[in-house]
């Protein structure tokens, strides 16, 4: 039997996982970084700290559900993505425990970045993992990544992922955010803005700001605020918030289609764990998505990919 252990220290979760190759089961625990009330969001010192605290705690608990650990390799996100200059301080402390980790068992470690791990892990979600050896779409939408890339098998690195269309400023989880909190809500407020929304019965034509297949997504914010300062329903104010999202990555794919349009669309990134968005594309196009614990950050798709690095290099 063969183990392979992820992990992803991300700007707002601390996540580890086992996959169990031989039955294709993956096991994860994360936990949320604490922020404060109305806090928009965490400087990278605090995140550095509550990572260090929290990965010994999500770690014991998910050894403690593996009976028989016979790890073979370990993966962790290094960077966000896979470009000169990406950097984050708050990976530093994944990148420390596992190396400790595979020096003291002597296996080997795998770098990926944060945005590979997370297109694994939709790939692993939806039963379609064989992607990996063909060409696709993959949107990556969270609160640090509004992108559509193009991802081609590489054998060096899996993942090879290309740019095509991405947001030139605000990014769609920011907005979701920066509205949420603005409607008193936690942060981070995806997952409420989608319950306030749904008490909604209103209906919004939004012209997304595009140029070319890049969207601009600061007007959503500022159109939110005139909103709220004109008296709006919160829930109209949710909806029309998470309806412009919509708006502006349909407005990419459009663009993207007469170049790609006949490739797989895959979208990951916890934005897309909402089920308007996710029904939305699903219904349109036939998107393949991640179940909502393999959107949002999580060491799943590391996981994952170490494996496969693993059976690569044997």
């Amino acid at each position: 039997m063969s183990d392979f252990l992820g992990i992803d220290t991300s700007n707002y979760t601390t996540s580890a996982a086992i996959y169990e190759s031989s039955r294709n089961v993956l096991l994860q625990e994360k936990m949320l970084l604490p922020v404060k009330k109305g806090e928009k969001g965490i400087r990278q010192s605090d995140a550095v700290f509550h990572h260090t605290v929290q990965l010994p705690e999500i770690t014991d608990r998910l050894f403690g559900e593996v009976k028989e650990k016979e790890i073979s390799a370990i993966g962790v996100s290094y960077a966000p993505r896979r470009v000169q200059g990406s950097y984050m301080p708050c990976f530093l402390v994944g990148i420390s425990a596992a190396t400790v980790a595979a020096r003291a068992l002597s296996v080997p470690l795998y770098r990926f970045s944060h945005q590979e791990g997370h297109i694994a892990a939709a790939l692993y979600s939806a039963g379609r993992l064989d992607l990996l050896n063909e060409p696709f779409i993959a949107f990556h939408v969270s609160g640090g990544t509004t992108e559509a890339v193009l991802v081609k098998p590489d054998n060096e690195h899996i993942i090879n992922a290309e740019i095509v269309a991405s947001s030139s400023d605000l990014k769609a989880g920011q907005a979701i955010d920066r509205v949420g909190v603005m409607l008193s809500l936690n942060f981070p407020a995806g997952p409420e803005l989608e319950k306030l929304s749904e008490k909604s019965n209103a209906v919004f034509k939004i012209r997304p700001s595009m140029k070319n297949a890049d969207c601009s997504l600061s007007g959503v914010e500022n159109k939110c605020k005139k909103m709220l300062s004109e008296n709006y329903e919160k829930s109209d104010i949710a909806l029309f918030c998470i309806d412009s999202v919509i708006a502006a990555l349909d407005g990419m794919y459009k663009a993207l289609m007469p170049k790609y349009g006949s490739l797989p669309v895959v979208f990951s990134g916890g934005v897309t764990s909402n089920k308007r968005i996710k029904n939305y594309f699903r219904d349109k196009y036939n998107a393949i998505f991640a179940e909502p614990a393999f959107s949002a950050d999580n060491a799943a798709g590391t996981a994952v990919l170490s494996s496969i690095m693993y059976d690569r290099r044997k």
